[in-house]
């Protein structure tokens, strides 16, 4: 009885583990992530160079702007987390359902060295003092849309801000095909 108990104890430890964005409330606080104020205008946004899929997905993405962030949130009538921003957007524009965390997506698709990021592709974060932890879509011109925090909204923001420049981890393609 004790080893079981053991066992089934390890493994809810091993699932709050695995979890990021969707289970788990932002370290930083309101003061240290960029405000609503310094987010960009989807007005901005150069949409000629986007392939097919990237217009699709983005399209998709800038239409859910001004959503509410939700903690654990995956609809636009619930809001969204950062995770939960892009699985609906995914499912929506390309009939992809990816996993839950943000973490968990960051193991698919290709990954893509910054230089090389094209439209479409994700970017992750580490905003959870632990890899991988935040993600959005890149837009193009080092910018992002993402579901950022508690009190925020879906919205661009620079990836050359301090506060987003620092916490960068990488990005994925995700290829439809694979």
């Amino acid at each position: 009885m004790k080893r079981l108990f053991t066992h089934f104890m390890l493994c809810i430890l091993l699932a709050l583990a695995a979890t990021s964005c969707a289970t788990a409330k932002p370290a930083a606080s309101a003061e240290e992530m960029p405000s609503d104020i310094q987010s960009l205008s989807t007005a901005d946004v150069n949409t000629e160079n986007w392939s097919d899929r990237a217009r699709e997905v983005l399209m998709n993405a800038l239409s859910l702007s001004g959503i509410q962030y939700k903690y654990g949130g995956s609809s636009p009538d619930a809001g969204f987390d950062c995770s939960g921003f892009v699985r609906y957007v995914f499912k929506q524009a390309a009939s992809l359902t990816l996993p839950r965390s943000a973490f968990e997506i960051s193991q698919l698709g290709t990954t893509v060295a910054k230089k090389d990021l094209q439209p479409g592709d994700l970017v992750f974060f580490n905003t959870l003092k632990s890899a991988f932890s935040h993600v959005g879509i890149y837009v193009g011109d080092n910018r992002f849309i993402h579901s950022p925090r508690s009190g925020g909204v879906v919205r661009i923001e620079s990836m050359e801000n301090g506060y987003w420049a620092k916490r960068y981890n990488g990005a994925q393609r995700i290829d439809a095909n694979n």
